[in-house]
């Protein structure tokens, strides 16, 4: 898989060009269903800038800390903040990520 943001579906969403169902939008990130939804709750969380893995993160960059606010506001929204949910990212072939662009997984089947 290519890792530049040209060919990333991701980056083609963020830009209007892939149509996707958002539930959340900001400066910083967007947020949308799953196209393959693993549960009742599957929501991506996406940086608008292409960050390819966990690995390229900056040291000074705070993308996390902000992916995980507006995880909390996702799950709220949705009503599973209390239930339970799942908040997850996974980096490289190895542990499960297909798509080369940053992007972290809200999950609940607590519906």
């Amino acid at each position: 898989m290519s890792d530049s943001s040209a060919d990333c579906i991701f980056c083609n969403i963020i830009s209007g060009k892939f149509p996707a169902d958002m539930v959340y939008v900001d400066e910083r990130v967007v947020a949308f269903h799953d196209a393959r939804p693993v549960a009742p709750v599957h929501i991506l969380i996406v940086p608008r800038a292409h960050i390819p893995t966990l690995n390229d993160i900056q040291p000074d960059d705070n993308i996390l800390a902000h992916v995980g606010q507006v995880a909390r506001q996702i799950a709220e929204k949705f009503g599973v903040d209390q239930k339970g949910y799942r908040f997850f990212i996974n980096v490289n072939s190895g542990g499960g990520q297909v798509i080369f662009h940053l992007h972290a997984h809200v999950v609940s089947k607590a519906v």
